[in-house]
């Protein structure tokens, strides 16, 4: 047990909290609340924070303990969980990050009405909030892991220390203070991991990586030290996690809502130079951390979810580890914030406010949404002590939202038919339970087949089929009321050019 790590570690996330919390409410003293301060920062977050923050949003446990967890199986192939977030920060901060922040809107579901109806909203609100909820149980079992591995506590003990953590870090001034947080959190985590990866390999044999390949190579394992793995991982998790991840998330609250707080449209195009490398260079350093442990036998002999932190914690001077660990608990909790927050968004906005109290005030929409993040965490924290596989577990709940994008899709480009949406959606998802919880995949031969693909192919060939069928208004950008919309804002912006001048 290291209490002395764990202490600086918990300082550390404390203080900056805090401290961010104390600066944020300094720096608002006597200002107006804007609709949405909460929730959305009042749709003013600049360049910086919205790109720190999209990146720390898809970058928690899975990317972390996740990517530690794959490579023990995959090898090097796991850095295509990270390669396929670079792809859709891609989608989202040049498509459906920039539609949202133009339309103005809270939730996601929001669009759902707009296009096929209050009953599809209804429908994927609680699908969707129930999809992030299954990403934040998995983010708590992370921070219940980190902690665990420098107290010696169980991971249930740890998670519960960490969910208080994860609770101050959004309940005491919103998504403006998880993305502040994010800020510094990332300068920190990026530090960190260079210096240890470079350490732990001045310290292994030869003062190098190579006898970590050589270890693969002797247990005639070469595929574990090339990203393209074998043919078969190739074909189920590297394509499967690139499909479920892009056609996902990329239309998901969790993502979207940091979208939605930037301070223009603009801001979202400019955030992808930041957000992309800084998500995507972080699987390169897991990966190399997490197959170093696995070929050193006394962190072997701990099992794939804890013998790269262990190994971190054992093997790099305790400043350096407390700095690398503060950093990942940091992302970890980043990533917590963000589930927690994104759920009680929907919920306040799409359910309390939408059919229970329609006059809602700000104040009143914010006292809701701290209070369902506060049930969120401690139920999470209960959930976690079961420990699925985190990347498997992953794959699977995004997978229920590849129907929603491409329904959005259909919606924006296509055809708006309430009929067509709702059949697409349910269809969908029964097949992905199907495939998941009975023996059909074993009687076609196909177990390994990822859930993305049943998904992925039931949507498109079911939307298809339906959009041929129903009518329907023609898609959204089609549609004369958005292209109204779009001369107002070029009359609006050409007016405040010609102010400014």
């Amino acid at each position: 047990m290291k209490y002395g790590m764990l202490l600086t570690v918990l300082l550390y996330e404390v203080v900056l909290i805090g401290g961010i919390a104390w600066w944020l409410a300094r720096k608002e003293k006597g200002q107006k609340h804007k609709e949405g301060d909460f929730a959305l920062g009042g749709r003013s977050l600049p360049v910086s924070v919205v790109a720190v923050t999209m990146a720390l949003t898809v970058l928690g446990t899975a990317h972390i303990l996740g990517v530690f967890e794959m490579t023990w199986y995959m090898g090097a192939a796991a850095v295509w969980f990270s390669l396929g977030h670079v792809i859709l920060l891609v989608v989202v901060c040049l498509s459906t990050g920039l539609w949202v922040r133009r339309m103005g809107v809270t939730t996601v579901p929001e669009i759902l009405e707009m296009f096929f109806g209050p009953g599809v909203r209804i429908l994927v609100s609680c699908v969707m909030a129930g999809v992030i909820f299954g990403i934040l149980t998995l983010e708590t079992q992370g921070i219940g892991i980190i902690i665990s591995s420098m107290s010696g506590w169980g991971i249930t003990q740890g998670a519960m220390v960490g969910g208080v953590l994860g609770v101050l870090y959004v309940v005491l001034a919103g998504i403006k203070e998880i993305g502040w947080v994010n800020v510094v959190n990332a300068i920190i985590m990026y530090t960190g991991v260079v210096l240890a990866t470079v350490y732990i390999a001045f310290n292994l044999p030869g003062a190098s990586y190579d006898g970590v390949a050589d270890y693969y190579t002797r247990q005639d394992q070469d595929f574990m030290l090339s990203i393209w793995g074998n043919s078969e991982i190739f074909l189920t998790f590297v394509l499967g996690t690139v499909i479920a991840v892009v056609f996902s998330s990329s239309i998901s609250q969790m993502l979207l809502q940091t979208a939605m707080s930037a301070k223009s449209e603009g801001t979202v195009r400019k955030a992808l130079w930041i957000a992309a490398p800084v998500n995507g260079l972080f699987g390169v350093f897991a990966v190399i951390l997490a197959l170093t442990a696995k070929s050193i036998p006394e962190f072997h002999a701990l099992g794939p979810k804890q013998a790269a932190t262990t190994m971190l914690v054992e093997m790099l001077p305790p400043w350096l580890s407390s700095l690398l660990l503060a950093s990942f608990l940091g992302a970890i909790l980043s990533t917590f914030a963000m589930t927690c927050l994104t759920p009680a968004t929907i919920f306040s906005n799409d359910i309390y406010k939408r059919f229970f109290k329609p006059k809602a005030t700000e104040a009143e929409l914010t006292r809701i949404t701290r209070i369902v993040i506060i049930a969120l965490a401690l139920v999470a924290i209960g959930v976690a002590s079961y420990l699925p596989p985190i990347l498997a577990a992953v794959s699977w709940l995004l997978a229920w939202l590849i129907p929603v994008f491409w329904v959005v899709m259909f919606g924006f480009f296509w055809k708006r038919s309430w009929l067509a949406a709702q059949i697409n959606l349910v269809i969908s998802w029964v097949a992905n339970s199907v495939w998941s919880f009975t023996s059909l995949p074993a009687y076609l031969g196909m177990e390994g087949m990822p859930n993305s693909y049943i998904t992925l192919g039931c949507t498109l060939f079911v939307g298809v089929i339906c959009n041929l069928i129903f009518t329907g208004e023609r898609g959204y950008f089609r549609s004369n009321e958005y292209l109204e919309k779009i001369s107002l804002l070029k009359k609006s912006d050409y007016s405040d050019k010609k102010a400014q001048a």
